[in-house]
């Protein structure tokens, strides 16, 4: 399995990022998707979980409202779009996803991570 993010970069605070990671290797509508975040000095926390059919997604309170994740299947790729971003949502932001199939909840895989940087 290989997931690559991509879509970090410098914005200013307010501003939108639409960050996406592409799956290979497998299935990739059997598998759910999540997308997690480490900023500097902190342990890697969930930020927005998507069920393998999509219809189910799941948000960690600090970027409800906000953030919403999202998925195609046909293009094996999941996205995260960030809207009102923040200085707090500076981070390096991952994708991942379990090694079983139709599971929610198991983070087995990772990708490379991609760098957001919110100024103020």
């Amino acid at each position: 399995v290989q997931l690559q993010a991509s879509g970090g970069g410098l914005v200013q605070a307010g501003d939108s990022l639409r960050l996406s990671c592409a799956a290979s290797g497998r299935t990739f509508r059997k598998y759910a998707m999540g997308w997690f975040r480490q900023a500097p000095a902190n342990e890697r926390e969930f930020v927005a979980g998507i069920s393998w059919s999509g219809d189910s997604t799941y948000y960690a309170d600090s970027v409800k409202g906000r953030f919403t994740i999202s998925r195609d299947n046909g293009k094996n790729t999941v996205y995260l779009q960030m809207n009102s971003l923040k200085p707090e949502d500076t981070a390096v932001y991952y994708c991942a996803t379990p090694a079983t199939q139709y599971v929610y909840g198991q983070w087995d895989y990772w990708g490379q991570g991609t760098l957001v940087t919110v100024s103020s």
